[in-house]
This record gives C-alpha cells, sequence and structure tokens, in this order.
C-alpha cells in the first residue's frame, strides 16, 4: 500500500466517524431545544406545517428519482437508436408548468394561512404581555401589567397565551424557543411580536439564533412554565424589593454594590449599581445591565452560561470578560475581601 492510499483510506475513516456522530447528535431523545417535540399551540402550528411540506417533499423525490431511473434503463443508448426531440412540444410544456404550479399552490396555501394565524395577536383577560429585550449577550424580560422585570429566566404560566413584544438594543438577535414557537428576529428600532403557549410545566431551552459577537453561542434562554398557582406564587415573589442584608459582611458588599471603593476599583465613581438595579437598595437603578433584585431565584446567570452559586459567582466577579468572551461587563480588579463582600449580599438577593 503506497503512502497515497494510505492517507486516502485515513481520509475516509475520518470523514465516515464524522458522518456517524452527526447522525447521532440526532438520535438523542432527551434533546432539549428539539423543534421536532411541540409543547405548545404556535409550536404544533409551525410543526404541522413542516410535516406538510416534508411529505409533498418526500414524495416529489421519489418519483423524479423513479422516473430518473427509469427513463436511464428504459431509454439507454442502444446501436441505431437517436433521442427524440421535444423541442415546440406544447402539450408537453403545459404539463411541466401545471405540475410545478400544483405543487407550489399545494404548498403556498397552508404556508400563508400558517403565517397569517401565527402573526394574529391574541385576545382576552387571559392573556398575558411580556416585553423582550436582546441585549449582548443577555435578555431582558418585563411584565408591564405586573411590574415585574427580570433576566434570562421567562416565567409563564402552562395554557396562557403570552403576547411576547420583542425589540433589539444594541445588535441584531433572535429570540428562539423551538419547542414553544418559532424564531423571532430582534432588531434595534423595530418592533416585532409573536405567541408562546406552554402545553405542560417544564424548563424550555432557548437561543440566540442570529450570530451576535464573541459570546453568541452563549446567549441562551429558558422558559420555565408553571401552573397558574405557582405562577403567581412567582409573580408575588418578584414583586417584592429585595432584602436588607442582615450581617455585617452583606451590608459591606451591598454598600459596595452602590458606592463602589475609592482605592482603585472604582476610584471614577462607577459601581455595580451604575449598571444593575436592585429593587430596596437605594442608589441601584442602572439599566445596562440585568435587574438582579431576585438573583437567586434563577437557577442560572450570565443567560444561562452559568448555574447561580457561589463558586461561580465568585469567579465571575474576579474576571467577567474571562469566564464569558466579549461581556459587557468590565474586570475592575475586585480584591478577595471585596468579592467574599459581594457574593455575600448577592446571596441574599432570593
Amino acid at each position: 500500500m503506497n503512502l497515497q492510499t494510505s492517507r486516502r483510506g485515513r481520509a475516509w475513516v475520518v470523514a465516515l466517524a464524522v458522518a456517524i456522530g452527526l447522525l447521532m447528535t440526532g438520535c438523542a431523545s432527551d434533546t432539549p431545544q428539539s423543534v421536532l417535540e411541540p409543547a405548545g399551540d404556535s409550536a404544533r402550528k409551525a410543526d404541522g406545517l413542516w410535516n406538510l411540506t416534508f411529505s409533498i417533499a418526500i414524495v416529489v423525490f421519489v418519483l423524479v428519482q423513479a422516473a430518473l431511473v427509469y427513463s436511464v434503463i428504459r431509454y439507454r443508448a442502444r446501436p441505431g437508436r437517436e433521442a427524440r426531440q421535444f423541442e415546440g412540444n406544447a402539450r408537453l410544456e403545459v404539463i411541466l408548468t401545471v405540475i410545478p404550479a400544483l405543487i407550489l399552490a399545494a404548498i403556498a396555501v397552508p404556508t400563508v394561512g400558517t403565517i397569517f394565524d401565527l402573526a394574529t395577536e391574541p385576545t382576552g383577560d387571559d392573556v398575558l404581555q411580556v416585553n423582550v429585550q436582546g441585549r449582548q449577550y443577555w435578555w431582558l424580560y418585563e411584565y408591564p401589567d405586573l411590574d415585574v422585570v427580570t433576566a434570562n429566566e421567562l416565567h409563564i404560566p402552562v395554557g396562557t397565551p403570552v403576547n411576547v413584544t420583542i425589540e433589539g438594543y444594541d445588535v441584531n438577535h433572535s429570540f428562539w424557543v423551538p419547542r414553544l414557537a418559532g424564531t423571532q428576529d430582534v432588531v434595534p428600532g423595530r418592533v416585532n411580536r409573536m405567541t408562546l403557549e406552554a402545553d405542560e410545566p417544564g424548563t424550555y431551552r432557548g437561543q440566540c439564533k442570529e450570530f451576535c459577537g464573541l459570546s453568541h453561542a452563549n446567549m441562551a434562554l429558558r422558559v420555565v412554565a408553571h401552573e397558574p398557582a405557582g405562577f403567581e406564587t412567582w409573580i408575588a415573589q418578584q414583586q417584592q424589593p429585595a432584602d436588607k442584608p442582615g450581617d455585617s459582611l452583606a451590608a459591606e458588599g451591598a454598600d459596595l454594590f452602590v458606592n463602589g471603593s475609592a482605592d482603585g476599583q472604582f476610584a471614577d465613581g462607577a459601581a455595580c449599581a451604575t449598571c444593575h438595579a436592585i429593587e430596596g437598595l437605594e442608589g441601584a437603578v442602572g439599566v445596562i445591565g440585568p435587574n438582579l433584585t431576585h438573583l437567586q431565584s434563577r437557577k442560572t446567570f450570565a443567560a444561562g452560561l452559568f448555574k447561580t452559586n457561589e463558586a461561580n459567582l465568585r469567579a465571575w466577579l474576579a474576571d467577567p470578560p474571562a469566564r464569558k468572551p466579549g461581556s459587557q461587563m468590565p474586570d475592575v480588579g475586585l480584591t478577595e475581601g471585596q468579592i467574599d463582600a459581594l457574593v455575600a449580599y448577592l446571596g441574599t438577593l432570593k
């Protein structure tokens, strides 16, 4: 076996291994972001359209391939046979025009109907209004009728249509929760909308689907669906201001959060409160970063990148850009003591 043959053989082995790996990724039964497992009315409508379109595509593919194989065998080249020409055959040209037109109509009619159906804004007293804003690289959620602002984890009641109004802040993003609905563009200066509705309680994973910078892949989201009573409990908790720190270390962290430090870390007057808001903490009214009033009620932070626990918060405060590339939160050179105090305070934000 020569060197070239050996290299060709290895290339085939690598290509086969990659193909098998890609195939296996589509065989998982517990995929958290599967578009093939709709769990809401909007997602089912899109899934139904997909099933119809894909079925038509399969039928067309099988018929075309069958006709091609038949033609290759039946009309293969033979001595003394000349190919027939169909130029100017009006009947054949009409057939070849009408058949694709009928196929396109069979796809276009339900497609347009589904588009208009999904674009219809839900009405009624039970509709929940949520405003979504995409930022680099996290999600802001506002419940205007309930006076609640939170980030990255969207909470909704089961069986209730949610009218989601979406707008951009900095660059283009795309809001996508595949098991609950299709994707929607998030464009600065433009307001879009979509409807979400979950059939059962649970956590539904989502993702920014439009490349938006270094941490595009880290811009995840979660939709948490509650039973109605559980949602009311969550809302009542979110409407409460943050608890006042009960020990000296947490109190020191609260002071650092608002006022910063004069020893170099916040000497220019900037502090955590410059970007973040905490309801109930005087001076913490920032709007650039996520609202942290009930940080500990979220299972994750940094748009789903890290679990909310002391170790991850400590590592994050030490150097945010190193933990999440492109993060808008700077490394302000906190000392170990300052990190201890801030983590102690953030731990009280239930």
